[in-house]
Protein backbone atom coordinates (compact mmCIF):
# COMPACT_ATOMS: atom_id res chain seq x y z
CA UNK A 1 0.00 0.00 0.00
CA UNK A 2 1.46 3.43 -0.89
CA UNK A 3 2.66 5.61 1.95
CA UNK A 4 -0.25 8.05 2.07
CA UNK A 5 -1.35 10.04 5.09
CA UNK A 6 -4.92 11.14 5.72
CA UNK A 7 -4.42 13.72 8.48
CA UNK A 8 -5.17 16.70 6.25
CA UNK A 9 -8.24 15.00 4.82
CA UNK A 10 -9.56 14.35 8.34
CA UNK A 11 -9.21 18.04 9.15
CA UNK A 12 -10.87 19.07 5.88
CA UNK A 13 -13.79 16.67 6.47
CA UNK A 14 -14.12 17.94 10.04
CA UNK A 15 -14.50 21.48 8.72
CA UNK A 16 -17.12 20.24 6.25
CA UNK A 17 -19.12 18.82 9.19
CA UNK A 18 -18.68 21.64 11.70
CA UNK A 19 -19.59 24.54 9.40
CA UNK A 20 -23.16 23.38 8.55
CA UNK A 21 -23.76 22.44 12.18
CA UNK A 22 -22.78 25.93 13.34
CA UNK A 23 -25.04 27.48 10.73
CA UNK A 24 -27.83 25.16 11.81
CA UNK A 25 -27.56 26.36 15.39
CA UNK A 26 -27.53 29.99 14.22
CA UNK A 27 -30.32 30.20 11.61
CA UNK A 28 -30.27 34.00 11.64
CA UNK A 29 -26.73 34.00 10.28
CA UNK A 30 -27.52 33.85 6.57
CA UNK A 31 -24.01 33.11 5.30
CA UNK A 32 -23.47 30.46 2.60
CA UNK A 33 -21.48 27.55 3.96
CA UNK A 34 -18.98 27.75 1.09
CA UNK A 35 -17.83 31.14 2.37
CA UNK A 36 -17.13 29.80 5.86
CA UNK A 37 -15.47 26.70 4.41
CA UNK A 38 -12.98 28.83 2.49
CA UNK A 39 -12.41 31.08 5.52
CA UNK A 40 -11.84 28.01 7.71
CA UNK A 41 -9.29 26.77 5.18
CA UNK A 42 -7.49 30.12 5.34
CA UNK A 43 -7.40 30.02 9.16
CA UNK A 44 -6.21 26.42 9.40
CA UNK A 45 -3.82 26.69 6.47
CA UNK A 46 -0.33 28.12 6.02
CA UNK A 47 -1.60 31.73 5.99
CA UNK A 48 -2.63 31.71 9.67
CA UNK A 49 -2.24 28.66 11.94
CA UNK A 50 -0.36 26.35 9.60
CA UNK A 51 -2.06 23.23 10.95
CA UNK A 52 -3.33 21.81 7.64
CA UNK A 53 -1.71 21.61 4.21
CA UNK A 54 -2.85 20.43 0.79
CA UNK A 55 -1.29 16.98 0.42
CA UNK A 56 -1.73 14.48 -2.40
CA UNK A 57 -5.00 13.02 -1.13
CA UNK A 58 -6.63 16.42 -0.59
CA UNK A 59 -5.33 17.68 -3.96
CA UNK A 60 -6.85 14.76 -5.89
CA UNK A 61 -10.18 14.99 -4.10
CA UNK A 62 -10.18 18.76 -4.63
CA UNK A 63 -9.91 18.26 -8.38
CA UNK A 64 -12.81 15.81 -8.26
CA UNK A 65 -14.77 18.26 -6.12
CA UNK A 66 -14.31 21.04 -8.66
CA UNK A 67 -15.39 18.68 -11.42
CA UNK A 68 -18.50 17.61 -9.53
CA UNK A 69 -19.33 21.24 -8.81
CA UNK A 70 -19.26 21.95 -12.55
CA UNK A 71 -21.24 18.76 -13.23
CA UNK A 72 -24.03 19.95 -10.92
CA UNK A 73 -23.83 23.42 -12.50
CA UNK A 74 -24.36 21.82 -15.90
CA UNK A 75 -27.39 20.01 -14.49
CA UNK A 76 -28.96 23.41 -13.76
CA UNK A 77 -29.14 24.23 -17.47
CA UNK A 78 -32.75 24.39 -18.62
CA UNK A 79 -32.79 24.36 -22.42
CA UNK A 80 -36.54 25.02 -22.42
CA UNK A 81 -35.92 28.36 -20.72
CA UNK A 82 -33.22 29.43 -23.17
CA UNK A 83 -35.28 30.36 -26.17
CA UNK A 84 -36.85 33.36 -27.83
CA UNK A 85 -36.51 36.83 -26.31
CA UNK A 86 -35.15 35.43 -23.03
CA UNK A 87 -32.21 33.82 -24.81
CA UNK A 88 -31.58 36.91 -26.94
CA UNK A 89 -31.53 39.18 -23.88
CA UNK A 90 -29.22 36.81 -21.98
CA UNK A 91 -26.84 36.52 -24.94
CA UNK A 92 -26.83 40.29 -25.47
CA UNK A 93 -26.19 40.75 -21.77
CA UNK A 94 -23.11 38.54 -21.93
CA UNK A 95 -21.81 40.55 -24.87
CA UNK A 96 -22.22 43.66 -22.71
CA UNK A 97 -20.29 41.84 -19.98
CA UNK A 98 -17.41 41.12 -22.35
CA UNK A 99 -17.47 44.66 -23.72
CA UNK A 100 -16.89 45.95 -20.18
CA UNK A 101 -14.71 43.15 -18.80
CA UNK A 102 -12.09 42.93 -21.55
CA UNK A 103 -10.99 46.61 -21.49
CA UNK A 104 -11.18 46.56 -17.70
CA UNK A 105 -9.02 43.44 -17.50
CA UNK A 106 -6.48 44.87 -19.93
CA UNK A 107 -6.38 48.03 -17.87
CA UNK A 108 -5.65 46.01 -14.73
CA UNK A 109 -2.90 44.22 -16.64
CA UNK A 110 -1.39 47.54 -17.70
CA UNK A 111 -1.51 48.69 -14.06
CA UNK A 112 0.46 45.61 -13.04
CA UNK A 113 -2.38 44.01 -11.09
CA UNK A 114 -2.66 40.95 -13.34
CA UNK A 115 -0.36 39.04 -15.62
CA UNK A 116 -3.26 38.27 -17.94
CA UNK A 117 -6.03 40.82 -18.29
CA UNK A 118 -8.07 38.41 -20.41
CA UNK A 119 -8.04 35.80 -17.66
CA UNK A 120 -9.28 38.38 -15.16
CA UNK A 121 -12.00 39.40 -17.62
CA UNK A 122 -13.16 35.80 -18.01
CA UNK A 123 -13.01 35.22 -14.25
CA UNK A 124 -15.31 38.22 -13.70
CA UNK A 125 -17.79 37.19 -16.39
CA UNK A 126 -19.54 34.26 -14.68
CA UNK A 127 -22.40 34.01 -12.19
CA UNK A 128 -22.85 31.36 -9.49
CA UNK A 129 -26.15 29.87 -10.61
CA UNK A 130 -26.14 27.41 -7.72
CA UNK A 131 -25.97 30.30 -5.24
CA UNK A 132 -28.55 32.65 -6.76
CA UNK A 133 -31.32 30.10 -7.36
CA UNK A 134 -31.86 29.47 -3.61
CA UNK A 135 -32.14 33.22 -3.07
CA UNK A 136 -34.82 33.46 -5.75
CA UNK A 137 -36.68 30.53 -4.19
CA UNK A 138 -36.50 32.11 -0.73
CA UNK A 139 -38.06 35.26 -2.16
CA UNK A 140 -40.72 33.28 -4.03
CA UNK A 141 -39.45 34.83 -7.25
CA UNK A 142 -37.99 31.77 -8.99
CA UNK A 143 -40.82 31.69 -11.54
CA UNK A 144 -41.27 35.45 -11.79
CA UNK A 145 -39.91 37.75 -14.47
CA UNK A 146 -36.83 38.63 -12.45
CA UNK A 147 -36.25 34.95 -11.65
CA UNK A 148 -36.40 33.85 -15.28
CA UNK A 149 -34.20 36.76 -16.31
CA UNK A 150 -31.52 36.02 -13.72
CA UNK A 151 -31.52 32.24 -14.33
CA UNK A 152 -31.26 32.68 -18.11
CA UNK A 153 -28.50 35.29 -17.81
CA UNK A 154 -26.61 33.18 -15.28
CA UNK A 155 -26.90 30.04 -17.42
CA UNK A 156 -25.55 31.77 -20.51
CA UNK A 157 -22.78 33.43 -18.48
CA UNK A 158 -21.69 30.17 -16.84
CA UNK A 159 -21.64 28.24 -20.11
CA UNK A 160 -19.88 31.00 -22.05
CA UNK A 161 -17.32 31.57 -19.28
CA UNK A 162 -16.37 27.88 -19.20
CA UNK A 163 -16.05 27.85 -23.00
CA UNK A 164 -13.99 31.05 -22.96
CA UNK A 165 -11.67 29.72 -20.25
CA UNK A 166 -11.04 26.55 -22.27
CA UNK A 167 -10.72 28.43 -25.55
CA UNK A 168 -8.27 31.09 -24.37
CA UNK A 169 -6.23 29.26 -21.75
CA UNK A 170 -6.01 25.64 -22.90
CA UNK A 171 -2.76 23.79 -23.42
CA UNK A 172 -3.25 23.05 -27.13
CA UNK A 173 -0.86 25.79 -28.19
CA UNK A 174 -2.96 27.66 -30.73
CA UNK A 175 -6.35 29.32 -31.01
CA UNK A 176 -7.22 27.52 -34.25
CA UNK A 177 -6.42 24.10 -32.85
CA UNK A 178 -8.34 24.90 -29.68
CA UNK A 179 -11.46 25.87 -31.65
CA UNK A 180 -11.30 22.62 -33.63
CA UNK A 181 -10.86 20.49 -30.52
CA UNK A 182 -13.51 22.41 -28.63
CA UNK A 183 -15.94 21.92 -31.49
CA UNK A 184 -15.11 18.23 -31.51
CA UNK A 185 -15.82 17.83 -27.81
CA UNK A 186 -19.13 19.68 -28.13
CA UNK A 187 -20.09 17.48 -31.09
CA UNK A 188 -19.31 14.40 -29.00
CA UNK A 189 -21.67 15.77 -26.34
CA UNK A 190 -24.41 16.26 -28.95
CA UNK A 191 -23.92 12.71 -30.23
CA UNK A 192 -24.09 11.34 -26.69
CA UNK A 193 -27.36 13.20 -26.12
CA UNK A 194 -28.81 11.80 -29.36
CA UNK A 195 -27.67 8.25 -28.56
CA UNK A 196 -28.92 8.40 -24.97
CA UNK A 197 -32.28 9.81 -26.07
CA UNK A 198 -32.69 7.02 -28.59
CA UNK A 199 -31.62 4.36 -26.09
CA UNK A 200 -34.08 5.77 -23.58
CA UNK A 201 -36.95 4.81 -25.87
CA UNK A 202 -36.08 1.12 -25.44
CA UNK A 203 -38.67 -0.48 -23.17
CA UNK A 204 -36.30 -3.26 -22.16
CA UNK A 205 -33.48 -0.92 -21.18
CA UNK A 206 -35.88 1.35 -19.32
CA UNK A 207 -37.23 -1.61 -17.34
CA UNK A 208 -33.73 -2.73 -16.33
CA UNK A 209 -32.73 0.79 -15.33
CA UNK A 210 -35.79 1.13 -13.12
CA UNK A 211 -35.03 -2.24 -11.50
CA UNK A 212 -31.42 -1.30 -10.70
CA UNK A 213 -31.64 2.41 -9.96
CA UNK A 214 -32.46 2.13 -6.25
CA UNK A 215 -30.53 -1.05 -5.47
CA UNK A 216 -26.88 -1.31 -4.47
CA UNK A 217 -26.11 -1.12 -8.20
CA UNK A 218 -27.26 2.54 -8.30
CA UNK A 219 -27.03 2.16 -12.05
CA UNK A 220 -28.09 5.68 -13.03
CA UNK A 221 -25.54 7.23 -10.67
CA UNK A 222 -22.84 4.96 -12.08
CA UNK A 223 -23.75 5.91 -15.65
CA UNK A 224 -23.50 9.62 -14.82
CA UNK A 225 -20.18 9.13 -13.00
CA UNK A 226 -18.88 7.27 -16.07
CA UNK A 227 -20.07 10.10 -18.29
CA UNK A 228 -18.44 12.65 -15.98
CA UNK A 229 -15.08 10.87 -15.90
CA UNK A 230 -15.17 10.20 -19.66
CA UNK A 231 -15.80 13.85 -20.57
CA UNK A 232 -13.16 15.08 -18.12
CA UNK A 233 -10.66 12.61 -19.58
CA UNK A 234 -11.64 13.63 -23.12
CA UNK A 235 -11.10 17.32 -22.38
CA UNK A 236 -7.77 16.62 -20.70
CA UNK A 237 -6.66 14.38 -23.57
CA UNK A 238 -7.28 17.19 -26.06
CA UNK A 239 -5.49 19.77 -23.91
CA UNK A 240 -8.70 21.56 -22.88
CA UNK A 241 -9.63 22.54 -19.35
CA UNK A 242 -11.12 19.61 -17.43
CA UNK A 243 -13.86 21.86 -16.06
CA UNK A 244 -15.23 22.02 -19.61
CA UNK A 245 -15.65 18.24 -19.66
CA UNK A 246 -17.37 18.24 -16.27
CA UNK A 247 -19.72 21.05 -17.26
CA UNK A 248 -20.62 19.38 -20.58
CA UNK A 249 -21.31 16.11 -18.77
CA UNK A 250 -23.84 17.92 -16.58
CA UNK A 251 -25.38 19.63 -19.61
CA UNK A 252 -25.70 16.25 -21.37
CA UNK A 253 -27.47 14.74 -18.35
CA UNK A 254 -29.77 17.79 -18.15
CA UNK A 255 -30.68 17.45 -21.84
CA UNK A 256 -31.37 13.72 -21.58
CA UNK A 257 -33.05 13.73 -18.17
CA UNK A 258 -36.13 15.70 -19.13
CA UNK A 259 -38.68 13.41 -17.48
CA UNK A 260 -37.48 12.33 -14.04
CA UNK A 261 -40.79 10.75 -12.99
CA UNK A 262 -39.29 7.25 -12.92
CA UNK A 263 -36.18 8.30 -10.95
CA UNK A 264 -37.09 11.28 -8.75
CA UNK A 265 -34.16 10.77 -6.36
CA UNK A 266 -31.37 10.76 -8.94
CA UNK A 267 -30.32 14.40 -8.55
CA UNK A 268 -30.55 14.14 -4.77
CA UNK A 269 -28.10 11.25 -4.90
CA UNK A 270 -25.71 13.21 -7.12
CA UNK A 271 -25.91 16.21 -4.80
CA UNK A 272 -25.20 13.89 -1.86
CA UNK A 273 -21.96 12.75 -3.51
CA UNK A 274 -20.99 16.29 -4.45
CA UNK A 275 -22.10 18.46 -1.55
CA UNK A 276 -21.75 15.66 0.99
CA UNK A 277 -18.10 14.88 0.26
CA UNK A 278 -16.21 16.16 -2.77
CA UNK A 279 -17.26 19.80 -3.13
CA UNK A 280 -16.48 20.81 0.49
CA UNK A 281 -12.98 19.40 0.00
CA UNK A 282 -12.56 21.71 -2.99
CA UNK A 283 -13.67 24.82 -1.10
CA UNK A 284 -11.69 24.12 2.08
CA UNK A 285 -8.55 23.31 0.08
CA UNK A 286 -9.08 26.53 -1.88
CA UNK A 287 -8.85 28.40 1.41
CA UNK A 288 -5.70 26.46 2.30
CA UNK A 289 -4.08 27.68 -0.92
CA UNK A 290 -4.90 31.38 -0.51
CA UNK A 291 -1.90 33.67 -0.03
CA UNK A 292 -3.29 35.86 2.73
CA UNK A 293 0.18 37.01 3.84
CA UNK A 294 0.90 38.45 0.42
CA UNK A 295 -2.47 40.19 0.29
CA UNK A 296 -2.03 41.82 3.71
CA UNK A 297 1.61 42.70 3.16
CA UNK A 298 0.85 46.06 1.51
CA UNK A 299 -2.12 48.44 1.32
CA UNK A 300 -1.89 48.51 -2.49
CA UNK A 301 -2.39 44.74 -2.63
CA UNK A 302 -5.32 44.93 -0.20
CA UNK A 303 -6.99 47.62 -2.29
CA UNK A 304 -7.42 45.07 -5.06
CA UNK A 305 -10.23 43.38 -3.13
CA UNK A 306 -12.76 46.28 -3.23
CA UNK A 307 -11.59 47.13 -6.75
CA UNK A 308 -12.32 43.61 -7.98
CA UNK A 309 -15.65 43.60 -6.10
CA UNK A 310 -16.69 46.83 -7.83
CA UNK A 311 -15.51 45.44 -11.16
CA UNK A 312 -17.61 42.31 -10.62
CA UNK A 313 -20.69 44.39 -9.89
CA UNK A 314 -20.19 46.53 -13.00
CA UNK A 315 -19.26 43.68 -15.34
CA UNK A 316 -22.13 41.36 -14.41
CA UNK A 317 -24.62 43.87 -12.99
CA UNK A 318 -24.75 46.23 -15.98
CA UNK A 319 -26.47 43.68 -18.32
CA UNK A 320 -29.49 43.64 -15.98
CA UNK A 321 -30.31 47.15 -17.20
CA UNK A 322 -31.41 45.59 -20.50
CA UNK A 323 -34.51 44.28 -18.68
CA UNK A 324 -35.28 47.40 -16.65
CA UNK A 325 -38.36 48.28 -18.72
CA UNK A 326 -39.90 44.85 -18.12
CA UNK A 327 -38.83 44.37 -14.50
CA UNK A 328 -38.94 47.81 -12.92
CA UNK A 329 -36.48 49.57 -10.64
CA UNK A 330 -35.99 47.43 -7.55
CA UNK A 331 -36.24 44.05 -9.35
CA UNK A 332 -33.65 45.27 -11.85
CA UNK A 333 -31.30 46.23 -9.02
CA UNK A 334 -31.89 42.84 -7.42
CA UNK A 335 -31.18 41.10 -10.73
CA UNK A 336 -27.94 43.07 -11.11
CA UNK A 337 -26.77 42.03 -7.64
CA UNK A 338 -27.65 38.38 -8.19
CA UNK A 339 -25.92 38.29 -11.56
CA UNK A 340 -22.82 39.76 -9.92
CA UNK A 341 -22.72 36.97 -7.32
CA UNK A 342 -19.82 34.70 -8.21
CA UNK A 343 -17.40 32.47 -6.35
CA UNK A 344 -16.86 28.89 -7.59
CA UNK A 345 -15.84 29.90 -11.11
CA UNK A 346 -13.56 32.62 -9.76
CA UNK A 347 -11.84 30.05 -7.55
CA UNK A 348 -11.44 27.67 -10.50
CA UNK A 349 -10.17 30.38 -12.87
CA UNK A 350 -7.68 31.76 -10.35
CA UNK A 351 -6.28 28.30 -9.63
CA UNK A 352 -5.73 27.82 -13.37
CA UNK A 353 -4.16 31.28 -13.54
CA UNK A 354 -1.72 30.57 -10.70
CA UNK A 355 -0.85 27.13 -12.09
CA UNK A 356 -0.07 28.56 -15.54
CA UNK A 357 1.75 31.64 -14.23
CA UNK A 358 -0.82 34.09 -15.62
CA UNK A 359 -1.87 35.30 -12.16
CA UNK A 360 0.20 35.92 -9.05
CA UNK A 361 -1.00 34.29 -5.82
CA UNK A 362 -1.75 37.77 -4.42
CA UNK A 363 -4.02 38.70 -7.34
CA UNK A 364 -5.71 35.31 -7.16
CA UNK A 365 -6.35 35.78 -3.44
CA UNK A 366 -7.78 39.26 -4.04
CA UNK A 367 -10.14 37.91 -6.70
CA UNK A 368 -11.33 35.09 -4.43
CA UNK A 369 -11.85 37.53 -1.55
CA UNK A 370 -13.93 39.73 -3.85
CA UNK A 371 -15.99 36.66 -4.75
CA UNK A 372 -16.46 35.88 -1.06
CA UNK A 373 -17.73 39.41 -0.43
CA UNK A 374 -20.08 39.18 -3.41
CA UNK A 375 -21.63 36.04 -1.93
CA UNK A 376 -21.92 37.66 1.49
CA UNK A 377 -23.35 41.02 0.42
CA UNK A 378 -25.09 40.82 -2.95
CA UNK A 379 -27.67 38.02 -2.41
CA UNK A 380 -28.78 39.40 0.98
CA UNK A 381 -29.24 42.87 -0.49
CA UNK A 382 -31.06 41.46 -3.51
CA UNK A 383 -33.38 39.48 -1.25
CA UNK A 384 -34.27 42.66 0.64
CA UNK A 385 -35.03 44.46 -2.63
CA UNK A 386 -37.20 41.61 -3.88
CA UNK A 387 -39.16 41.51 -0.63
CA UNK A 388 -39.63 45.27 -0.73
CA UNK A 389 -40.81 45.07 -4.35
CA UNK A 390 -43.27 42.29 -3.49
CA UNK A 391 -44.78 44.18 -0.52
CA UNK A 392 -47.81 46.20 -1.61
CA UNK A 393 -47.92 49.81 -0.42
CA UNK A 394 -49.91 50.30 2.76
CA UNK A 395 -53.01 52.42 2.19
CA UNK A 396 -53.56 55.24 4.63
CA UNK A 397 -56.45 54.57 6.97
CA UNK A 398 -59.36 56.97 6.71
CA UNK A 399 -59.65 59.18 9.76
CA UNK A 400 -63.03 60.89 10.28
CA UNK A 401 -61.55 63.92 11.94
CA UNK A 402 -59.14 64.36 9.08
CA UNK A 403 -61.70 63.79 6.35
CA UNK A 404 -64.61 65.86 7.67
CA UNK A 405 -64.74 68.54 10.33
CA UNK A 406 -67.72 68.42 12.66
CA UNK A 407 -69.88 71.31 13.85
CA UNK A 408 -71.19 71.74 17.39
CA UNK A 409 -74.11 69.36 16.72
CA UNK A 410 -71.82 66.67 15.36
CA UNK A 411 -72.83 67.07 11.74
CA UNK A 412 -70.05 67.06 9.17
CA UNK A 413 -69.01 70.40 7.79
CA UNK A 414 -68.56 70.17 4.04
CA UNK A 415 -65.47 71.82 2.57
CA UNK A 416 -66.09 75.09 0.75
CA UNK A 417 -66.86 74.74 -2.92
CA UNK A 418 -63.95 75.47 -5.24
CA UNK A 419 -66.25 76.21 -8.15
CA UNK A 420 -67.69 79.34 -6.62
Amino acid sequence: MPDVTFGSLVAVCAVAVVIPLLLGFAPRVRVPSVVLEIIAGVVLGPSVLGWVHVDLVVAVLSVLGLGFLLLLAGLEIDLHLLRGPTLMTAALGYLVTLAIAVPLGLGLQAAGWAGSGLLVAVALSATSLGLVVPVLKDAGAADSGVGRTVVAASTVADFAAVIALSLLFSATGGAGATVVLLTGVVLVAVLVVAAATRAGRSMGLGRVLVQLQDTTAEIRVRIIVLLFVAFVALAARFGLETILGAFLAGAVVSAVDRDAASHPHLRTKLEAIGYGFLIPVFFVSSGLRLDLHGLLSSPSALLRVPAFLAALLIVRGAPALLSRRQLGGRPTSAAALLQATSLPFIVAATQIGVATGRLTPVTATALVCAGLLSVLVFPATALSLLRAAATPPVAEEAHPAADHALDASGAPVLPPSTTG
